[in-house]
């Protein structure tokens, strides 16, 4: 907080300095406005440092979430989400990851069918088989899956990663299941389950129930882990989905915010404290753009913001429960990526780790420069995002001072702008009713559409600038392409066989297991969806357990829940 002398002082100089010699480089340039800006003390007058900022690893968290950085954590392998084909085809692709020294626990994508619980050989399936992620049908599959992991890589030493929301507690029962077989007790099993529903309908489109049935499942999932799988995170929301649907910085916190606080709600009314199961919550990460310092002021504004919510309205004590939990801090977001010159968003990455070193956050290098070329990175991608981040943190030593910029007068300025404008998002999203209702009026998607179209507006007109997209296209510019020095992890050919060889699995499953025990199961199953007071999670243990596949078993919840379809809404 400066004096107020001081800052009257430094208004006269300003002026002055407009006057003088900022008006001769404008006559010089022959300009009328300086196209660069310039803050000072003016523009933070009453900024604090142990109230605005404080140590890293304490409230409010703004420089870092944590007070120092495991000097080893340079050295990790960068977990890779990954997954195609059948069970079979990413099994063997774990296992190569791992036999290669390039593997750690798992972090699955899975194919669209599999997300919105369809089963394969369902007709509106067909084309999407085992494109976009791995299919997994029942728990034969999740089995095949998971023979990469065992011994020194059994369930009990790693910690799963399902990117999986509607159907999210069938995967979870199928890990539980898997954890029964080889004797490992639920209390012994660490997973992280996406189950931000929420978020696909207003950003992705991944539901299949409507919103009151559907929370009422990640209530489920909340109360069962924080009670029976301790080492387990519930819940990874979202932030980037928002991002990348179009949504602004300010709008992209607010609304996960919203969206967080309904989901905290949920764990209250079902009894829990608060502090027995906000410190297992997380974010996937609030995702970004190219401007390097609004990336740095947005991810220094949104660990503080967390700490408020959770101690000032949430009532939280644990200051574990204060600390904003995310798998990437800054980044460049992935839809910043071009198809056109792929290398150039290796330049692109390499400033968003920048960004993430000097918000306090880890200096991670993602996504791969061809992100837009395909699903999955290719082993060369891999390498130079490995690369990048020790360059970062080896070379450049990036990550050695904590939130280096804490101080700037921009950089403060800017934190506390986008805060102010993040809690009026909050604030409009309650004044609507809060986060459900507007998910079911639509308002929340209306307002990121409305931010998507006047980026794409921009875009069109020139007003922003994608280096080899819509400027700098002459005859003289170079394609730069990559080169192929190993093949890709994923092998094309089993891709593109995926679909008529996962029908013919799913057929002899249903030949092969007791079609009765699978119809009890649905039956007991069905009776405790229509009961509130019923944890699904048992009973879906039970169902996965006879094998029963993910479409029948989103079926029978269908017929308790019913589906949600948008443009069919009152």
């Amino acid at each position: 907080m400066f004096q107020e002398d001081y800052l009257d002082e430094v208004a006269e100089r300003k002026r002055r300095w407009k006057e003088t010699t900022l008006k001769r480089s404008l006559e010089r340039f022959g300009v009328e406005r300086s196209p660069n800006q310039l803050y000072t003390p003016l523009d933070i007058p009453h900024h604090s440092f142990l109230s605005d900022v404080g140590f890293p690893g304490e409230y409010p968290f703004t420089s870092s979430t944590s007070s120092c950085f495991r000097e080893a954590d340079a050295f990790k392998n960068p977990r890779i989400y990954s997954g195609y084909g059948l069970a079979e085809d990413t099994r063997d692709y774990f296992k190569s990851m791992l036999t290669t020294g390039r593997g750690q626990a798992p972090f699955v994508a899975f194919d669209l069918p599999t997300q919105i619980g369809m089963n394969s050989d369902e007709p509106m399936a067909r084309g999407e088989v085992g494109k976009t992620g791995v299919a997994v049908d029942s728990l034969r599959d999740f089995e095949i899956i998971y023979e990469a992991f065992v011994g020194d890589h059994d369930l009990d030493t790693l910690h799963s990663n399902w990117v999986m929301n509607a159907p999210a507690n069938i995967i979870l029962a199928m890990y539980l299941a898997l954890g029964e077989q080889r004797g490992i007790p639920f209390d012994q099993l660490g997973c992280v389950v996406q189950n931000d529903i929420l978020k696909e309908f207003v950003a992705r489109g991944m539901y299949i129930f409507p919103p009151e049935p559907s929370l009422r499942l990640v209530r489920d999932t909340i109360v069962f882990c924080t009670r029976q799988m301790p080492l387990s995170e519930p819940i990874m929301m979202g932030g980037v989905q928002f991002r990348e649907a179009g949504a602004t910085g300010p709008e992209t916190l607010g609304i996960a915010l919203a969206h967080a606080a309904a989901y905290i709600q949920l764990g209250l009314d079902a009894g829990l404290g608060i502090d027995e199961f906000a410190p297992k919550l997380g974010f996937v990460s609030m995702g970004g753009s190219m401007e390097m310092l609004y990336e740095i002021a947005l991810h220094r504004a949104v660990r503080r913001m967390w700490a408020r919510l959770l101690r000032e309205r949430f009532g939280a004590r644990d200051p574990e429960s204060w600390k904003f939990r995310t798998m990437r801090g800054a980044m460049i977001g992935n839809s910043a990526t071009t198809a056109q010159r792929p290398l150039n968003n290796l330049t692109r990455t390499v400033i968003g780790a920048i960004a993430s070193a000097l918000s306090g956050g880890g200096g991670e290098l993602h996504p791969g420069y061809d992100e837009p070329l395909g699903l999955g990175y290719s082993l060369e991608a891999r390498q130079l995002m490995r690369d990048g981040e020790r360059i970062i943190k080896q070379e450049a030593k990036l990550c050695d001072i904590i939130d280096p910029l804490a101080g700037s007068y921009y950089i403060e300025w800017l934190t506390d702008s986008i805060e102010r404008d993040a809690w009026q998002v909050v604030e409009d999203i309650e004044k609507h009713g809060g986060a459900v209702a507007c998910v079911e009026s639509g308002y929340t998607k209306r307002r990121i559409t409305r931010s998507a179209y006047e980026y794409q507006h921009k875009l069109e007109t020139g007003q922003i600038v994608i280096v080899g997209v819509n400027r700098f296209l002459g005859e003289n510019e170079l394609e730069v392409l990559p080169s192929r020095a190993v093949p890709h992890p994923y092998d094309p050919a089993r891709r593109q066989e995926a679909e008529d060889r996962q029908i013919a699995k799913l057929k002899a499953l249903r030949k092969e297991r007791d079609n009765g025990a699978v119809a009890a199961s649905l039956a007991r199953l069905k009776e405790a969806a229509g009961d509130q007071g019923v944890n699904t999670i048992p009973p879906l243990l039970e169902a996965v357990k006879t094998y029963a596949t993910i479409g029948e078993i989103t079926k029978a919840l269908t017929e308790v829940f019913g589906e949600y379809r948008e443009f069919e809404r009152a």
